[in-house]
C-alpha cells in the first residue's frame, strides 16, 4: 500500500476531550470503591483487547477507553473513602433511609457517592435535592423535598447502614 493512503496526523489520532469532573469532594462507600476499581480494571482489559484487533481502522473505541481510563483513574486518586456508621441516628452519607411521602407511599434512599448514584436503584448523590433535604433528619421527621413538580413532604421511618455489597 503507498504511504499516501495512510493517515499519520490528523482528528483520528487525537486523544478524546476529557470527561468532566465534579468539583465536589468525591466522596465513596467501600462499595462505591470497588465499582471504580472493577471499571478501571474492566476498561483496561477492553483496550488491551481493542489494540489486539487485527483490523485498527476505526480508533475511536479505543480513544473512548483511554478516556475513560484517564477519568477513572482521576476519580480514584481523588476518592475519600468513608465507611457507612454502624448505627447510624441521623441520615447521613452512606446510610439507607426510608421515607413514606404525602400518599402513604413507602420508598428507600440510599446517600452514595456520586459516581455511585442510580436513580433507579434509590442511590442518589448528597448534592441532589432529595439528599440535601434528608440529610441529617432523624427518624420521626419530616422534611420537604423541593422538586420542579413541587414540593413533597416526606416522613423518615428508617434509617439503616448501607450494605457493602
Amino acid at each position: 500500500m503507498s504511504r499516501a493512503f495512510v493517515k499519520e496526523d490528523g482528528p483520528d489520532n487525537e486523544p478524546l476531550p476529557d470527561l468532566p469532573i465534579s468539583a465536589h469532594p468525591n466522596y465513596v462507600t467501600p462499595r462505591g470503591l470497588r465499582a471504580l476499581q472493577d471499571r478501571l480494571t474492566g476498561t483496561q482489559a477492553e483496550l488491551a483487547q481493542l489494540k489486539a484487533r487485527p483490523d485498527r481502522l476505526d480508533r475511536l473505541p479505543e480513544k473512548a477507553a483511554e478516556r475513560d481510563i484517564r477519568y477513572l483513574e482521576a476519580r480514584l486518586r481523588s476518592a475519600i473513602p468513608v465507611d457507612p456508621p454502624i448505627a447510624p441516628t441521623e441520615v447521613a452519607f452512606g446510610t439507607a433511609v426510608t421515607v413514606l411521602d404525602e400518599d402513604g407511599a413507602e420508598a428507600r434512599y440510599e446517600i452514595v457517592g456520586e459516581d455511585e448514584a442510580d436513580a433507579t436503584l434509590g442511590r442518589i448523590a448528597p448534592q441532589s435535592p432529595l439528599a440535601r433535604a434528608l440529610l441529617g433528619a432523624r427518624v420521626g421527621d419530616s422534611v420537604t423535598w423541593r422538586r420542579p413538580a413541587g414540593a413533597v413532604e416526606l416522613d423518615i421511618t428508617a434509617i439503616v447502614p448501607i450494605s457493602a455489597t
